[in-house]
């Protein structure tokens, strides 16, 4: 059985969100399991009061279909400063070439649909119903952001995530033509480059995101740095998107 599993079964010493309360009620970040690592607290709605201040909070929802929501805050945390995205020679010759389109919030939904799109290796995708409809809702209010890759006309590939402050919270990408996922993540980083974007957060690592630049983060560092980048009074970046591009 999985670590995720295990914790499951055993849920009684598991922070259980209530219906009505949201992340600032979460217990703190250190107290998160260290095997699965980062895992804090389990159920749950993903209404987007919640959803914006767990992010400020360095945490995350995930969960598989069938599950309840668990929300996470790993140690470390995998991230890509905006001017650190490794690109090599070939993806900067499709980047000058032109040889995709790129665009901002012209497709939220089908780019979140795409990503919700089983992968070619056969694993199953973690963007439930519930969890489309809320990041959804959050890209209608102005916080959550997609980048489309296209190539005479046809979504080819893209991602989407959260934008509060001067971080931006990456979600998921899709790609259905070489490096395209690529180009729009290195689009994506020099425009908040310009705007002089703190991080981008990129949750778990992995060898596809360690070879475009991402490090590790000490959780406390990365808390440090939404502590004072992604303040309450934040308001949604709605100019960003004419921008980005």
């Amino acid at each position: 059985m999985s670590a995720v599993g295990r914790s499951l079964r055993d849920s009684r010493h598991l922070y259980w969100v209530g219906e009505n309360i949201i992340a600032r009620d979460f217990p703190p970040v250190a107290s998160a399991l260290r095997d699965p690592n980062g895992l804090l607290a389990i159920g749950g709605e993903l209404d987007s009061a919640r959803l914006l201040d767990a992010y400020r909070r360095g945490i995350f929802p995930w969960c598989n279909a069938g599950q309840p929501v668990l929300w996470w805050s790993p140690d470390p945390r995998c991230v890509l400063r905006p001017g650190g995205v490794k690109i090599s020679r070939s993806l900067a010759k499709t980047i000058r070439q032109g040889v995709y389109e790129v665009t901002c919030n012209r497709a939220f939904g089908e780019v979140i649909r795409a990503c919700a799109r089983p992968r070619r290796d056969g694993e199953t995708t973690w963007l439930t119903a519930e969890m489309i409809a809320a990041y959804t809702a959050l890209h209608e209010a102005g916080w959550a952001v997609s980048v489309e890759c296209r190539r005479e006309g046809e979504l080819v590939g893209g991602l989407y995530g959260v934008v509060i402050g001067a971080v931006f919270f990456g979600e998921s990408m899709f790609s259905r033509r070489r490096d395209a996922s690529k180009v729009a993540l290195a689009k994506l980083a020099q425009a908040l480059e310009r705007h002089a974007f703190q991080l981008i957060d990129c949750q778990i690592p992995s060898p596809h995101l360690r070879s475009l630049g991402a490090t590790l983060m000490p959780r406390e560092r990365f808390i440090d740095i939404l502590r004072r980048h992604c303040r309450a009074d934040t308001k949604p970046r709605r100019e960003l998107a004419a921008d980005f591009i």
